[in-house]
């Protein structure tokens, strides 16, 4: 016989729509911070322990979700079963992934509609490190994409996006503060449309532009006899809190921390434009007339405003004796 009425448990209307969250560094504080500014039930928040191993100048998601009291998990793996059915049991309405690092398989994505958040201009840099690629490549903009989550990287349909400029000197580091401004912006200007199931839905075109890997601090080695340009987009690239762009002279390696390469103005190039040929300086690091600078492959050097060797600063009257000793010892 079935229970009294008042006796049974009556599932109650739930207000506004209730979330999963995978979310990790910058971009996943602000945008976490956009869906509850929204109205969102964030259940549950999936993230990441900080690795002893990395340079942490990001701002925490664990520390947003003690200070809101959210409950978050920090699973080893994203496939595990626990963390299924700890997703499952949150009963999400819709799951986000905000930066976070792990591919989530099939049965994850199957739970609820799930949308990521990606630094770039979809379907320009697909995969990792999207704004260093773009920096690397010389893009002179990006963005943020909001896209629908499919089991391939990157290539749901798109729901907003929001671009920004990529200066001539900006560097991955300065580019990627716009791009998390630019994801807050492009989530909360879509959430009310996204929470009422009237989103658009554009197409990801994936035959533009391509898929990019994530990088190493091996990627960061300068190849001097390389144009100018390209050298500097790489100093930029992974330029502090990056691991740099780095050269060996001696069995030392020396990072730049800070460098500028001259640009054209009014078909004229600024101060230390670097006719270098005349000079005849071979490529590589060099000091002239007390300032450090790096010769190129096409002639043009880059001013250098600061070089460190195993972290430690090196001034331009001290490269200048360890490359007099280099060369005296060859």
């Amino acid at each position: 016989m079935d229970a009294p009425l008042q006796d049974q448990q009556v599932p109650q209307p739930r207000e506004g729509k209730r979330a999963v969250v995978f979310a990790y560094h910058n971009v996943g504080v602000r945008c976490l911070k956009v869906l509850l500014a929204g109205g969102v039930d964030v259940a549950l928040v999936v993230t990441h322990e900080d690795s002893a191993n990395e340079n942490i100048w990001f701002e925490s998601v664990i520390s947003l979700c003690q200070s809101a009291g959210i409950p978050y998990v920090t699973p080893a793996d994203a496939r595990s079963p626990e963390l299924l059915k700890q997703v499952r049991e949150a009963m999400p309405d819709l799951m986000f992934s905000f930066y976070y690092r792990n591919m989530l398989p099939a049965a994850l994505l199957d739970v609820a509609p799930a949308f990521n958040m990606h630094g770039s201009l979809l379907p320009q840099f697909r995969g990792r490190a999207p704004v260093n690629w773009a920096v690397l490549h010389g893009a002179d903009v990006t963005g943020a994409t909001l896209h629908e989550m499919t089991v391939k990287p990157d290539a749901g349909a798109i729901v907003a996006q929001m671009e920004v400029p990529i200066l001539p000197d900006d560097t991955a580091f300065e580019v990627f503060g716009k791009v998390t401004v630019a994801a807050e912006q492009a989530l909360w200007r879509v959430l009310p449309s996204l929470l009422a199931g009237t989103a658009p839905r554009l197409h990801n075109d994936l035959t533009q532009g391509g898929y990019f890997g994530g990088r190493k601090p091996e990627d960061g080695r300068i190849d001097w006899s390389q144009p100018a340009q390209q050298v500097y987009n790489l100093h930029r690239a992974v330029a502090p809190p990056y691991p740099g762009a780095f050269t060996d002279v001696g069995g030392v390696r020396y990072v730049i921390e800070r460098a500028r390469l001259p640009h054209a103005r009014n078909g004229h190039l600024d101060s230390h434009s670097g006719n270098v040929v005349s000079l005849s300086l071979p490529p590589g690091l060099t000091v002239v007339d007390n300032c450090i600078f790096g010769v190129c492959g096409d002639g043009r050097m880059l001013t250098i405003s600061a070089l460190t060797a195993d972290g430690v600063s090196v001034s331009a009257e001290q490269l200048q004796a360890r490359l007099a000793a280099v060369a005296g010892a060859d």
